[in-house]
């Protein structure tokens, strides 16, 4: 079964970073592309980034490139979110996804419950 558990939300002044964690199981990075996306409250669901299990190639959305690094640590099977100079506007419910197809991270078909990241001016 796959099991996505998200940690390391919390509250940040702009300009401030937080970097998020995934651990997963039930698959392995090596067959599952992997992603974060987003909602705050309000909003649609955004993609915010992923990494393609293929060639490791990775995606960002416009509105986090240069400020958002994701990456994945295969031996404990946890991926990250590095969030650098965050803006009031990233304030959402951040979740990591898995699929074995490569999709925007929102439409993957796995998600785990969020963590909350809230940022204050």
């Amino acid at each position: 079964e796959v099991q996505l558990v998200e940690s390391g939300g919390g509250l940040v002044q702009a300009g401030g970073s937080l970097r998020l964690s995934c651990a997963a199981s039930g698959f392995t990075f090596d067959d599952y592309n992997i992603g974060w996306f987003r909602q705050a409250p309000g909003k649609e669901r955004e993609g915010v980034a992923a990494i393609s299990h293929w060639n490791g190639n990775k995606f960002y959305a416009d509105s986090v490139k240069g400020r958002f690094t994701i990456s994945t640590d295969n031996a404990k099977n946890t991926m990250y979110l590095q969030m650098n100079n965050l803006k009031p506007e990233d304030t959402a419910t951040y979740y990591c996804a898995a699929d074995q197809r490569l999709k925007e991270a929102h439409f993957m078909d796995y998600s785990g419950k969020g963590t909350l990241v809230t940022v204050f001016s």
